[in-house]
């Protein structure tokens, strides 16, 4: 029988290691190498990493952003506040031009105290066709009863022999109203001193309601102008105003624009900017 060598522990053998024996004495340890839970955390933080911008921006190109913003910013809002405000305005406007147009179709018939008639331009004592046009309104609501008195209104210009209210008053005596129911206002330059003259002679005789009668886009106005000097006032209008077509249209939108004014500062104040 023939024995076989012992198996030596302390020489190096190449052959195949025990189970559960990860080295042999005098072996380096091999370099640990990650887990699978730690490998994504490396490779996420390193992707965070290269994610990063790799420029920077200037300081000064930082503080000078936020001031243009604050500018820019803020003129948008003015633009929005002018756009509200000029929309208003607008539609301010649009009322006063509706408001000048349908009084400009009334024909008021209420009883008051007197009809004035408002002046326009005459030669030589012969009213001009816009003045016979009012005229011939007064001669329609005269036999009405509308009103036991006609008050006409109108200076002069320096030169002229007669006055607006002088040649409307002979006018209207020779187409039937009785010269003792006209009065005289032969001073005013203008439809604010015309009217505020009437409102004076009317209350020294205890009166103080008018149809006012002129052409239509000045009906408003003069009724307004009457309700401000201290007058109960409505309108009756010419309907063979000569003023017709394109200059009616014009004339429109400029009481339009006197109506709109005249509310907000008075037109008194409006006259004198405008006289």
């Amino acid at each position: 029988m023939v024995d076989e060598p012992l198996h030596d522990d302390s020489a190096p053998s190449d052959g195949p290691r025990a189970a559960g024996v990860d080295h042999l004495p005098g072996e380096s340890l091999p370099e640990p190498t990650p887990s699978p839970q730690v490998m994504p955390r490396i490779v996420r933080a390193r992707d965070d990493v290269t994610d990063q911008p790799t420029t920077h921006e200037h300081p000064t190109a930082k503080a000078l952003h936020s001031p243009r913003r604050s500018i820019q910013h803020r003129v948008g809002r003015i633009l929005a506040a002018v756009a509200v405000v000029v929309g208003v305005v607008f539609v301010y406007f649009l009322v006063s031009l509706f408001q000048v147009w349908s009084t400009g179709r009334a024909d008021s018939t209420d009883r008051v105290d007197a009809i004035v008639v408002m002046g326009a331009a005459q030669y030589d004592g012969r009213p001009s066709p816009q003045l016979a046009a009012r005229l011939d309104h007064v001669v329609e609501l005269w036999p009405t009863g509308i009103a036991p008195v006609v008050v006409v209104t109108g200076g002069n210009i320096p030169g002229d022999r007669f006055t607006e209210a002088e040649a409307s008053a002979r006018y209207l005596v020779e187409r039937g109203v009785p010269e003792s129911a006209i009065v005289f206002e032969n001073e005013g330059r203008n439809s604010y001193e015309s009217l505020a003259a009437v409102s004076g002679i009317l209350a020294s005789r205890g009166l103080d309601s008018v149809v006012v009668v002129t052409d239509p886009y000045h009906a408003l106005r003069s009724r307004m102008i009457a309700g401000e000097v201290g007058l109960t006032a409505s309108a009756s209008s010419t309907d063979t105003s000569v003023v017709s077509g394109g200059e009616s249209v014009i004339r429109h939108l400029e009481e339009a624009g006197g109506v709109a004014i005249g509310r907000i500062i008075g037109f008194e104040r409006l006259t004198e900017i405008i006289d």
